[in-house]
């Protein structure tokens, strides 16, 4: 670990360096371009979840609050600007169907989005301000995100929301101006703020949907406390109370590397290691989902011909989507079941996709993917190359006797199997105009992915809350 008493060897003052000294021009025009579909993507999934009664209920407890001038993508609505983005945070949450730093096993877009576009907004700023912001906090949270090499899960805390808020912090930070000492304490002021509890997996309860908004809403309050000169702990990250040391076990703790908070900063972009999904659901489900697909095309496997099968991932990721079996088994919820090995296959075989269709109330109840998910018995996918990849491998026994079997070695979306930026505006429209017309929609895509451009990012955000068609 850093010295904690030697500022210079502190995580947090150097990404407070880096976040300040960070030019627009300093970020290659490709890695500006990938960020702008990162983007469209959370957009597309934002405008989709407004028609689900999670975003209903959250937009009625906000609205509590009173009236703002903050815009609520796709519901016509005004909010305080932290309400905003806690709500516009948990829209592109809310379906799971957002990107997911690999490494880090953490949500970046899903936080650093919604902050960037209301506090640009809030303050009037161009397009090319709010990327960068975008941009210098997707590389804060990606790399402490990594630091943890999934531990975070393991203890039962999710990190989108325990990093999440140190990323919103400097977005917020950055886009008000704030200086490299100012940025510092607000990450210590942020280090009180970090939550996020990974106990929904037990009943399939709404409030992970909330993390990256509460996250937004920390991020936002750290920065203007700072600001304001209120002082917070030095050393964030590394301190006897800072951030991993008390948020991760002896066992975890021990397996961490300080090192990838700040390792090539400037010069290797996380941000292009960021998956998007193909599929909406946990990003560790994907890789069996797809290979139960693949067995289904390839053979023309019925239900009725299956015995058993078996479906082997990563030991890293078995108490998020593999136990406890029951829920698995039987999901009660939309939420149960995208967090389901077992549903995630099962769906795979009897209707060769895994998509939001299979994530309805009736789709639940459907008797041949439930009888054929308790048939799912989960294993440990030998030599695992967790993180890196989430990777999944189907056997499944016919009742001929015959065994067959499909890997998936690099879950698809994968930075090294990435969607193409075209796969990323053809998820966006699908999603999109389930809620909005084509022509508005199209109006949509054309403005984000001309960010660089936009003078005034009110404009963008006044489009995004505009009533859906």
């Amino acid at each position: 670990m850093a010295n904690e008493k030697g500022n210079a060897t502190l995580i947090a003052p150097q990404l407070a360096e880096f976040v300040t000294g960070l030019g627009h021009d300093d970020i290659p025009a490709d890695v500006r371009t990938r960020a702008g579909y990162l983007i469209l993507d959370a957009v597309g999934i934002a405008l989709a979840s407004t028609q689900y009664d999670f975003a209903h209920r959250t937009l009625t407890a906000l609205s509590g609050f009173g009236a703002g001038d903050g815009h609520v993508i796709g519901f016509g609505t005004r909010l305080p600007l932290r309400d905003a983005v806690m709500m516009n945070g948990l829209l592109v949450h809310g379906l799971d169907y957002d990107d997911t730093h690999v490494a880090g096993v953490i949500h970046a877009t899903a936080a650093a989005f919604p902050t960037a576009l209301g506090m640009a907004a809030d303050r009037r700023l161009s397009g090319r301000e709010m990327l960068s912001g975008f941009i210098a906090g997707m590389e804060v949270s990606t790399r402490l995100g990594s630091v943890a090499k999934g531990g975070f899960h393991q203890v039962g805390f999710h990190p989108t929301g325990i990093i999440g808020v140190f990323a919103c912090a400097m977005i917020a930070g950055r886009l008000t101006g704030l200086n490299a000492v100012q940025l510092a304490d607000a990450q210590g002021i942020a280090l009180s703020m970090a939550a996020g509890s990974m106990e929904f997996l037990q009943d399939g309860a709404w409030t992970k949907r909330m993390h990256p908004g509460w996250a937004g809403v920390g991020g936002i309050t750290a920065a203007a406390m700072a600001r304001a000169g209120f002082v917070g702990p030095k050393a964030v990250y590394e301190g006897r109370f800072g951030l991993f040391p008390i948020y991760l076990d002896k066992e975890h703790l021990q397996a961490v590397d300080m090192s990838l908070a700040t390792a090539d900063l400037g010069k290797v972009w996380e941000i292009n290691n960021v998956a998007v999904k193909p599929i909406p659901a946990c990003h560790f489900t994907h890789a069996c989902a797809d290979a139960a697909m693949a067995l289904r095309a390839e053979h023309g496997l019925k239900p009725e011909d299956i015995v058993s099968i078996r479906a082997l991932v990563p030991a890293g990721v078995h108490k998020t989507v593999c136990e406890p079996v029951g829920t698995k088994q039987t999901p009660q919820n939309s939420y149960d079941a995208q967090f389901s090995i077992p549903w995630a296959v099962a769906s795979g075989l009897v209707h060769g996709r895994f998509g939001l269709a299979d994530l309805t109330q009736e789709a639940l109840t459907d008797a041949a993917t439930q009888a054929l998910a308790g048939k799912v018995t989960c294993e440990e996918y030998p030599d695992a190359p967790f993180p890196k990849y989430y990777s999944g491998e189907v056997i499944v026994t016919l009742m001929d006797g015959r065994v067959l079997t499909h890997v998936e070695e690099i879950n698809r979306g994968n930075p090294d199997r990435p969607l193409s930026n075209d796969e990323i505006v053809a998820k966006y429209w699908e999603n999109a105009t389930t809620t909005v017309s084509g022509d508005h929609a199209a109006k949509i895509r054309d403005t984000v992915l001309a960010l660089d451009n936009l003078a005034d990012v009110q404009g963008l955000a006044a489009l995004l809350g505009g009533n859906p068609a």
